[in-house]
């Protein structure tokens, strides 16, 4: 079960945004909220007991699912670029009624964490950067490719959607799983789909077809290297898509940078939560945020 929290909706652009929010409750919170923003294959509800560990009961933290994922709207428009996904967080923490706040971001979140971060720094108090660089590494990008253009349009019940991402629902320990995949399943006519806009696999089916990559429209080097907020980059030593030799390149772009390395693959909070929770809670506690 997860930790507790209130799930609601705020408007953003051509879209609806659903969030989770969790911490203090009826106490004042007392340190600079946290908004979480997962990566491409997650959602908001990945985020919940990982945030309410490093909430606490004096840090307010929202998990927002990003447009067209998870219960958010898909765009009507199509219109998944960089700056609408931070202008999204930005209308977020409008809605929260938060001034500012450290953001966590995961994967692909990163991409518009880092774009308000530079674009917007008296909006954002820190930002920690989870297993995200400007440069995904061959290996990894060719198995995330892979993986959501091979996504069926649907399934014909939850037991088949945890097979197909690898987990047999027969195991004792599938019981721990299903709530995940049932909170990440919407009903359609004969089964079940991801709560994803098909858009994004249809991106990756014509990347590994034609070769033609999306285009951020934003030099995600260059807004990384202008971010003036504190600065906390986390890297997986079994990652495959942030590979090692990137992280140098991530230091020298920005001397305000901070990065550690925590063991783990891609996604490190939740394979090592108690390490990633250091991390995080030693540079909310060095940049008394």
């Amino acid at each position: 079960m997860l930790a507790p929290h209130l799930q609601a909706r705020c408007p953003s652009g051509d879209v609806q945004l659903a969030y989770r929010l969790f911490g203090p409750g009826p106490r004042p919170a007392q340190a600079t909220p946290v908004v979480f923003i997962h990566g491409l294959s997650y959602f908001s509800y990945d985020w919940v007991d990982f945030g309410a560990r490093l909430c606490g009961s004096d840090r307010a933290g929202c998990a927002m699912d990003m447009r067209g994922f998870g219960d958010s709207s898909f765009s009507p428009q199509k219109d998944y670029s960089i700056p609408a996904m931070a202008q999204d967080v930005e209308n977020l923490l409008d809605h929260l009624g938060w001034p500012r706040a450290v953001l966590v971001a995961h994967s692909m979140g990163g991409r518009s964490a880092t774009c308000l971060a530079a674009r917007r720094p008296e909006r954002v108090a820190g930002l920690v950067l989870v297993d995200w660089s400007p440069e995904n590494a061959p290996a990894g990008s060719r198995r995330v490719a892979m993986t959501v253009a091979g996504t069926p349009d649907s399934f014909p019940s939850v037991d088949a959607a945890m097979r197909h991402f690898g987990t047999d629902p027969d195991t004792p320990a599938a019981s721990r799983l299903r709530p995940r995949f049932e909170a990440y399943l919407r009903e359609v006519p004969g089964g079940y789909a991801l709560k994803r806009d098909p858009h994004f696999r249809d991106q990756f089916r014509r990347q590994l077809e034609t070769g033609e990559k999306p285009r951020h429209g934003v030099d995600l080097w260059r807004a990384l290297g202008d971010v003036s907020v504190p600065t906390l980059v986390l890297r997986g030593t079994r990652s495959d898509l942030f590979a090692a030799e990137t992280l140098p390149a991530v230091q020298a772009c920005n001397p305000r940078i901070r990065t550690r390395e925590i063991e783990g693959g891609h996604h490190i909070a939740g394979e090592n939560p108690d390490g990633v929770l250091e991390a995080i809670q030693t540079f909310l506690s060095q940049e008394s945020l």
